[in-house]
């Protein structure tokens, strides 16, 4: 850690790595870090492009000084973010904190509190010694125990955008884990990853609203975990590139006015940074929409009441990369350096925009 007259808002500067930052989050690591005041970007890893210079794979960094080099050669940096696919973390953790004094992985490997969730939802954890280290990354559930982490592990997108939408009704006591909760996700092509295969091809993925995981999706563990409650999970892949759209019907047990649901989601959300509450207000945008959070750390979340189907509808949107994944990621680490929580994250949305 180097001291800089202008870093984050505590006049520290934060050397960091990304590895695996040839992919679609490690990209947007990349940008995210590059931006902020406080971090200074020494290494990025890919095996695929070692050698290569960081704008050779993401076009939108080309003036980035910066070649890919191999993951295992890592420097030692204060903040080490991990962009990789799920399971590889696992393997190599002790190298990640060997050689930095904060990790922050944005694969699933230690986003679960416990082993044995891992061999239900999972194949099994390679470093289960590791797991009560680690802090949930999302801010807005877990930031009093984010502050001097040296472990964290960032949310699935799909569960970012449903604990999002769901937390005020836990919190107000609204819906409790002996309701019934349905949550539809609609989600864009970017969560396959830069190698998502043919599925995510533009032929096989244009104009589709394809159910890719009807039953059993993997972040019904952090809804579980995280907020209490048993979901009945279904994700949809739409056309779309970023983006996570998630519409929860809830069926409270006792009856709820709209001014009830104001209170819980103002009360859960009026001190967020991050989070705006759009629930059924004029315009053309009357409720949660990713297209308007696009590129963002921002988070859009909702409600409708349904009195006549004793129902609540609640929203939630969010770019999957930026508050799903990599914005969520920085989001993190700031609150654990104890820098100012909005420190390299005040990008607003464009409008209009083409498809995000």
């Amino acid at each position: 850690m180097t001291t800089s007259a202008d870093g984050g808002g505590a006049g520290e500067a934060f050397t960091a790595a990304v590895v695996g930052g040839s992919g679609f989050t490690g990209g947007e690591l990349l940008r995210l870090l590059v931006g902020h005041p406080a971090f200074d970007v020494v290494q990025a890893t890919s095996r695929e492009y070692e050698k290569k210079t960081v704008g050779y794979v993401h076009p939108n960094l080309r003036g980035l000084d910066l070649r890919f080099s191999s993951p295992e050669e890592l420097e030692s940096v204060d903040v080490l973010f991990a962009a990789t696919p799920h399971g590889v973390s696992m393997q190599h953790v002790d190298a990640f904190r060997d050689a930095a004094d904060l990790v922050v992985d944005l694969s699933a490997d230690f986003r679960l509190p416990e082993a044995e969730l891992y061999d239900e939802w999972y194949d099994g954890h390679a470093a289960p010694e590791h797991l009560a280290d680690a802090e949930y990354a999302l801010p807005e559930l877990n930031r009093g125990n984010l502050a001097g982490a040296d472990l964290i592990a960032a949310g699935g997108c799909n569960a970012t955008a449903t604990l999002l939408a769901m937390k005020p009704l836990v919190d107000a006591g609204v819906v409790s884990d002996e309701d019934r909760v349905v949550v539809d996700v609609k989600v864009g092509s970017s969560e396959g990853g830069a190698g998502g295969g043919k599925a995510s091809s533009h032929p096989e993925r244009s104009g589709v609203v394809r159910p890719y995981a009807p039953t059993g999706h993997r972040h019904e563990a952090e809804l579980e975990a995280y907020l209490g409650l048993s979901t009945a999970f279904t994700v949809h892949a739409v056309e779309m590139v970023r983006g996570a759209s998630a519409t929860c019907h809830a069926f409270p047990g006792g009856p709820v006015t709209k001014g009830d649901l104001w209170g819980a989601y103002r009360g859960a959300y009026e001190d967020e940074p991050f989070v705006d509450v759009v629930a059924g207000g004029g315009g053309t945008y009357r409720y949660p929409e990713p297209k308007a959070v696009a590129g963002t750390n921002r988070a859009e979340v909702g409600f409708a009441l349904d009195p006549g189907n004793e129902r609540v509808v609640a929203f939630g949107a969010i770019d999957n990369m930026m508050k799903g994944s990599a914005g969520q990621a920085v989001h993190a680490a700031n609150v654990a350096l104890g820098l100012e929580e909005t420190a390299g994250l005040d990008q607003l949305g464009l409008h209009p925009v083409g498809s995000p």
